[in-house]
């Protein structure tokens, strides 16, 4: 099933960033253009986001569709668990999972909207993003 050396996956697995993927340097460039200004990874925030606009209190994570879980229920835990080493895979992703509800909750209850987008869906349609959150930012000034 698996071809890959030990040594090639964690070479491959190295290679997989956490800040600055081509996802949020996307909606981060369209959002600039539409005029909006953030902060990048804001440590005083829980669950450091990718995109925090403090002036309206908007938080935006990115999320990469393997490791947070997409269509985990819809067969994303069935070819976690067809993979190499399932038992810590799946314990991670549903820990993932379960952080991202966490910080999700800490966020509203400081009184922030919180978006989270998938990765590939946000560097397919970036502007329609980007959109949206100005429109959430509209709404808030009303």
């Amino acid at each position: 099933m698996d071809d890959m050396t030990a040594e090639q996956r964690h070479a491959v697995m190295q290679k997989i960033r956490s800040k600055d993927t081509r996802p949020e340097l996307a909606l981060r460039k369209s959002l600039w253009h539409k005029g909006v200004r953030y902060r990048k990874n804001d440590k005083d925030l829980p669950g450091k986001p990718d995109i925090a606009i403090t002036k309206h209190k908007i938080a935006i994570f990115i999320d990469g569709e393997y490791f947070h879980g997409k269509d985990w229920r819809q067969g994303g835990k069935d070819k976690a668990l067809a993979g190499t080493n399932p038992e810590y895979w799946v314990q991670k992703i549903e820990s993932n999972m379960q952080r991202d509800e966490a910080v999700n909750i800490q966020l509203k209850e400081l009184g922030w909207s919180v978006f989270r987008f998938w990765s590939r869906d946000v560097l397919k349609h970036a502007d329609e993003y980007a959109d949206q959150i100005l429109t959430a930012i509209k709404s808030e000034t009303k």
